[in-house]
């Protein structure tokens, strides 16, 4: 039993991991040849963000259900087992919560972009590209998606 909750936890911290990207150069399998509103300008400033993925609660679920396994099944039995494996789960929790916070924080950028029309543009994407203030852009946009790209 102890077995088939380790790897359900183990499970569960492997899907919390996936982040969906927001990555001017990552398209999913809805937005693939869809059509998009280009839009040219010049980039007026770039600002370095975090983007934050915000937790799910996987991490803490998961850290706290290996720490209440680890450290109850590590210490003897009866009340100190119980006990340890609450302190285990307790630890566990703040670790995997901590590690879930890391992964889901990324570096990204606020890209203000001045439009050919001489409207001003903010975008916050992915820090995967080099944006260089002076530098002539495009404004994809679809829907509530805009992408800043060379």
């Amino acid at each position: 039993m102890k077995k088939l909750i380790l790897i359900a936890a183990i499970s569960s911290l492997a899907a919390g991991c996936a982040v969906t990207p927001n990555s001017a150069s990552v398209y999913n399998t809805r937005q693939a040849q869809g059509e998009q509103t280009v839009r040219m300008g010049v980039v007026e400033s770039v600002r370095n963000v975090t983007i934050d993925k915000g937790a799910s609660g996987v991490g803490t679920i998961a850290g706290g259900a290996l720490g209440g396994i680890a450290a109850g099944s590590a210490i003897g039995g009866g009340n100190g087992a119980l006990a340890a494996g609450i302190v285990g789960a307790l630890i566990g929790g703040v670790a995997g919560n901590q590690v879930e916070s890391r992964i889901s924080n990324k570096p990204g950028l606020e890209i203000t972009v001045r439009l050919d029309n001489g409207e001003l543009r903010a975008i916050t994407q992915d820090a995967d590209e080099i944006f260089r203030v002076g530098e002539r852009v495009r404004l994809l946009s679809s829907g509530r998606t805009t992408r800043v790209t060379h």
